[in-house]
């Protein structure tokens, strides 16, 4: 079974016994099952009830919103009046609520704000405000429980979480603007949040000031056209499948995407900037196999790309085809690397370190990945025949540069005029013998354009 096969891990056992009913076996559930197809179980931890006198003032004279859901029909379109309306909200049929940007529901800074426990509904041009700031209880704007929704057009603040959607697949998460609490990173909620949630279009949204957007045990969703700024994990799967990123912008926040045992998936034409600090990286891979990641711009990060055992699964690849990396303190970093690493066609510009390996077991790095087509702007040849490819192959060499992948507190150093004359002293009559990095067979000679992305 394809998605067991990541979760042979310490989630394994909690998975099974929430997903799979009781007497089945993989056997029986067939190789093709799909877990998150099966029979909803009670997942939440119970949402305490508070009293009007326990929630801010500022909601006291408020109209309940929940007033209009009980009065609704099942299939109902609501359009509240323009103005200020008391959560909490449970829906628990299927209707279109359309605020038209002017309708905000406030919990008064307890528990959460709405809950849509019903499928084929709408939620659409809402302001939700005032969760609590309960990590037990996940306290949030709105939790999505059902499948075949639309989340459309609001905006989502002051709250600890924001977008939490579990078990519920097949809905539409676009155009709508989170931000957490003003905490600490850490102890922020996640802006957006997939749990054994499959086949969503999350499209278009705004995640700031949060802490993380994430999608564990979720599969063949779409992540489209959204904003990441300031937050931690911009996008990070865990025990998520067959995924698909294309045309995000992630800025200044902690890691880009990071893909955690996972298998399959595609990121393309997204923007990773400024992902900076101990931990700062475009793309991270932990034990993951199969994926694609094509035309991205990774730029000014700590690393571009951080790879640690990946790919996992034997005979699987990981395809880094057509990205930039520019300005990045290193391009890309391997740590205990087992090779299938397919790197062509990209380019590599003012990297303070091109490439790196950490956690080696021996010194033939180059001889487990492929390396084609790459250009190098420290390439040092020639094209004499003018085809655009250096007339002799482009390799990669760690002098000095061994020092700080060996120990990466001495990176702080790496301009030093002590540490440039060592790498110089080195190159020039090495006292020891470099580590062949990389060698490219085929180095492009001139840069090749690229197209804006949108």
């Amino acid at each position: 079974m394809r998605y067991l096969s990541t979760l042979g891990r310490a989630g394994l056992a909690a998975a099974m016994l929430l997903v799979i009913p009781l007497g089945k076996t993989e056997q029986q559930l067939g190789a093709t099952a799909d877990l998150s197809t099966a029979p909803r179980v009670g997942i939440d931890r119970p949402k305490p009830t508070y009293m009007l006198m326990q929630r801010d003032k500022r909601v006291h004279g408020l109209k309940p919103f929940q007033a209009l859901v009980d009065q609704a029909a099942p299939g109902a379109v609501i359009k509240p009046a323009p103005g200020v309306y008391a959560g909490p909200v449970v829906i628990d049929k299927p209707l279109t609520i359309d605020g038209g940007g002017q309708v905000t529901i406030d919990a008064g800074d307890r528990g959460t704000v709405m809950v849509l426990n019903a499928d084929h509904a709408v939620i659409r041009g809402l302001h939700l405000t005032g969760s609590g700031d309960s990590h037990d209880t996940d306290d949030s704007c709105l939790d999505v429980r059902g499948n075949h929704n639309v989340v459309e057009n609001n905006v989502a603040d002051n709250c600890l979480f924001g977008i939490d959607l579990k078990q519920s697949s097949n809905s539409v998460v676009r155009n709508n603007k989170v931000r957490s609490k003003d905490r600490e990173l850490g102890a922020r909620g996640d802006g957006l949040r997939l749990w054994y949630s499959n086949d969503n279009l999350i499209e278009g949204n705004e995640v700031i000031d949060s802490r993380d957007m994430v999608a564990w045990y979720s599969h063949r969703n779409v992540f489209r056209g959204n904003l990441g700024r300031r937050s931690r994990y911009s996008l990070h799967f865990m025990f998520a499948n067959d995924n698909v990123v294309e045309r995000n912008r992630f800025y200044d926040n902690a890691v880009g995407v990071y893909f955690m045992y996972t298998e399959g998936g595609v990121a393309r034409n997204n923007v990773i900037s400024h992902a900076t600090g101990a931990t700062g990286m475009g793309f991270g891979f932990k034990e993951a196999s199969g994926t694609l990641l094509e035309n991205n711009e990774i730029i000014y990060c700590g690393i571009g790309i951080g790879s640690d055992l990946s790919p996992f699964q034997p005979d699987s690849t990981i395809e880094i085809r057509g990205n930039r990396f520019a300005y990045n303190g290193i391009g890309i970093q391997f740590n205990s690397e087992t090779g299938g690493n397919n790197v062509v066609d990209n380019v590599f510009e003012g990297n303070l370190t091109q490439v790196s390996y950490g956690g080696r077991g021996d010194n033939n790095n180059n001889a487990r990945n492929v390396w084609q087509g790459n250009y190098w702007d420290d390439y040092q040849g020639f094209d004499r025949d003018g085809d655009g490819y250096g007339d002799q192959k482009h390799e990669l060499y760690a002098y000095a540069d061994q020092i700080w992948m060996e120990m990466p507190i001495a990176r702080f150093f790496r301009s030093s005029p002590v540490m440039e004359l060592l790498d110089f002293l080195e190159r020039l009559a090495p006292f020891s013998t470099p580590d062949l990095i990389l060698r490219d067979e085929k180095p492009r000679f001139i840069k090749p354009a690229r197209l804006a992305l949108s």
